[in-house]
């Protein structure tokens, strides 16, 4: 088993940043990958970005290319989630992901291919 818990929301003005962090503890030698999704009410929960935990390459959704960044620390077992430019259309909550897929890069946009999720972190924009 793999536990992942989220921290870093909040309320932010549009333009500003904020810096998501998920901390994975457990069996977490099985990761292949981790990534970021959110949800907002009434929808389907939407990839947001990926990154292969051996290697580092990331994958990210079109609307936050640019704009977020995605990494981790993998001897603290640690993703994050450095958001900029933020937008009110930003405004979800934000969950964590663990794979222990080994796909490829652009399958990971699927919550399908992921075994473990957090519990989610409200993030909002206001304009």
């Amino acid at each position: 088993q793999v536990q992942v818990v989220e921290s870093g929301g909040g309320l932010v003005q549009a333009g500003g940043s904020l810096r998501l962090s998920c901390a994975a503890s457990g069996r977490t030698f099985s990761n292949t990958a981790m990534g970021w999704f959110r949800q907002t009410p009434g929808k389907e929960r939407e990839f947001v970005a990926a990154i292969r935990w051996s290697g580092g390459s990331t994958y990210y959704a079109d609307s936050v290319k640019g704009r977020f960044t995605i990494s981790r620390d993998n001897a603290k077992n640690t993703m994050f989630l450095q958001m900029n430019s933020l937008k009110p259309e930003d405004t979800a909550v934000y969950y964590c992901a663990a794979s222990t897929s080994g796909i490829a890069m652009t399958r990971y946009t699927m919550t399908r291919y992921y075994d473990y999720w957090g519990q989610g972190t409200q993030v909002t924009v206001s304009s």
